[in-house]
């Protein structure tokens, strides 16, 4: 892996932004597969995935405690949302009862299961907040609808009659990023499979939504789009590929200059990305996945690998950010 912070320091002319597209690989106390992180603070983030596995640092990455579920080894937590040092919504990933929600407020001491999924066929895949109380959920399609829930006090989460959906398509419950909101009531969630790479989006909190299509590859149940972002109102990205096909080169992006309502195909991102961010103090875009991890400046017209990949990763608004990975992998973005 290049680490151009470190070649740039030794050269003593480099420009800050090229500084700042490096890993920092730090100490991890788990080797459980990690899908789940959130970035709430250039000192506080939280993480999850396989065998029940919670993790949490308050001093910016330092040093990572186990904060998890010791009685629940079984569950797998794809996602996982902060809301600061002490409050959190987790999010495990299965068929049926194995999907589910749990919250702490006392960070991470003790859990409350909110909701286990009542659908036999369900499988949810991740979940995105508008503010500390007010969240979306989303699963995969029972009855030929993608499942819906939301919360509007942070307790109590409510089902929501979803929009119907193509014959086999679903979403990836990959990085915890198939679902994005932004402002008080918008989302945006994006489908994979054969009948999928399709960007559904809601102006009314889940009520209702509108389908656009996308060039994402979906030719089978392991392709489509894995994860979308946004900029602002207008301009979002959004990646995947063929997670059994990591190294071949195809479609793998979509951009969107009018809020979703028509996404164009792009160059510049071959593989299989499996997380997409948007940095707002640098003004740039993150991808990774298992081909790599690269940035672009330039609204995702072109981009440059800076390394090793990742299954998701996560940024506040100040730029600080962490990726996740397997084997307990977590980094910090430099």
């Amino acid at each position: 892996m290049k680490h151009p912070a470190i070649y740039c320091l030794l050269l003593t002319a480099c420009t800050t932004s090229v500084v700042a597209q490096a890993w920092l690989p730090q100490t991890s106390p788990t080797t459980a597969s990690l899908r789940g992180v959130s970035a709430v603070s250039k000192n506080v983030a939280w993480a999850s995935g396989t065998k029940g596995t919670i993790l949490r640092t308050i001093d910016g990455g330092k040093t990572w405690l186990l904060t998890g579920l010791p009685l629940e080894p079984t569950l797998d937590f794809r996602d996982i949302e902060a809301i600061d040092d002490r409050t959190a919504y987790a999010m495990s990933a299965g068929p049926g009862a194995l999907s589910r929600v749990y919250k702490t407020s006392n960070s991470g001491t003790d859990w409350t299961l909110q909701i286990t999924n009542p659908d036999p066929q369900g499988f949810w895949d991740c979940m995105s907040f508008w503010n500390s109380k007010h969240g979306i959920l989303v699963g995969d399609p029972v009855d030929g609808r993608i499942s819906i829930l939301t919360t509007e006090d942070g307790t109590t989460w409510r089902k929501r009659t979803g929009p119907l959906v193509n014959k086999d398509e679903a979403m990836f419950a990959a990085s915890g990023t198939c679902v994005v909101t932004r402002g008080t009531a918008e989302a945006w969630l994006a489908t994979g499979g054969q009948g999928g790479g399709r960007v559904f989006h809601s102006v009314d909190g889940g009520e209702t939504w509108s389908i656009a299509t996308t060039s994402v590859r979906h030719e089978s149940a392991s392709a489509g789009i894995f994860s979308i972002g946004f900029a602002d109102s207008r301009h979002g990205i959004s990646v995947g590929g063929n997670y059994s096909k990591p190294t071949e080169a195809a479609d793998a992006l979509a951009l969107t200059a009018d809020g979703g309502k028509n996404w164009n195909s792009a160059m510049g991102l071959s593989g299989f990305r499996s997380a997409v961010a948007y940095v707002t103090k640098r003004k740039l875009w993150v991808a990774t996945g298992t081909s790599g991890t690269d940035v672009s400046r330039d609204g995702g017209k072109s981009w440059k690998n800076i390394g090793s990949g990742f299954n998701a990763l996560s940024f506040t608004s100040n730029g600080v950010g962490w990726a996740v990975g397997v084997n307990g992998a977590i980094s910090l973005f430099k």
